[in-house]
């Protein structure tokens, strides 16, 4: 074996034992998320999705899955990932108010019925946490999916607010097991409001 087929090999390895952990630990917390999110859609609520850097792509993947389909045909679900427009976030960066990205947009488009889906690879933010702060002040729900335990983000979740949480995994090795958080989010989203 070279030493490159090794490196995949561990790389492989590593992958699935932190998927075995994540599938071990995490059931309970994403079954609970996706009571929140099919409540807020049969509120007739709009779930807004907000994400720094790569994690952007995943919470626009999981927008694009609402909006259009997941694996089956059915109804569009409104769902807003705000990271999506770059026009309004580059002009609100650019009056130095990085902060305020993702807090600005929920108190313009944010209503109670709502729910804001962050989704956390790399850390935290503040811009994030202003994003909960606001979507509280909306009287919205929240639902977290973070790479890591016990954050400052956890401390501001409330009550009825929801956290899907790794190991404390760094972003690359959490990228892959988001997403299949993702989709099972999706999927189950799906089963509940249209069966099958």
């Amino acid at each position: 074996m070279t030493d490159t087929e090794q490196q995949i090999n561990q790389w492989f390895a590593a992958h699935m034992e932190h998927t075995a952990q994540a599938a071990s630990t995490t059931a309970p917390a994403i079954e609970s998320a996706v009571g929140a999110f099919v409540h807020t859609l049969l509120c007739d609520g709009k779930i807004i999705t907000c994400a720094n850097g790569n994690a952007n792509i995943l919470a626009q993947y999981f927008c694009t899955a609402l909006l259009n389909r997941f694996e089956h045909d059915r109804p569009a679900l409104p769902a807003i990932n705000l990271g999506a427009d770059a026009t309004t976030y580059s002009a609100i960066c650019r009056d130095n108010r990085f902060n305020d990205t993702f807090s600005r947009q929920v108190r313009a488009i944010g209503k109670a019925d709502d729910l804001l889906f962050i989704i956390v690879d790399d850390g935290h933010k503040a811009n994030l946490i202003q994003a909960i702060q606001a979507a509280h002040d909306r009287e919205m729900r929240v639902v977290v999916l973070s790479a890591k335990e016990k954050s400052d983000i956890t401390s501001l979740l409330h009550p009825e607010d929801h956290e899907i949480a790794l190991d404390n995994l760094s972003a690359t090795a959490a990228t892959p097991l988001l997403l299949v958080i993702i989709n099972a989010l999706c999927g189950l989203i799906d089963s509940t409001l249209f069966g099958g």
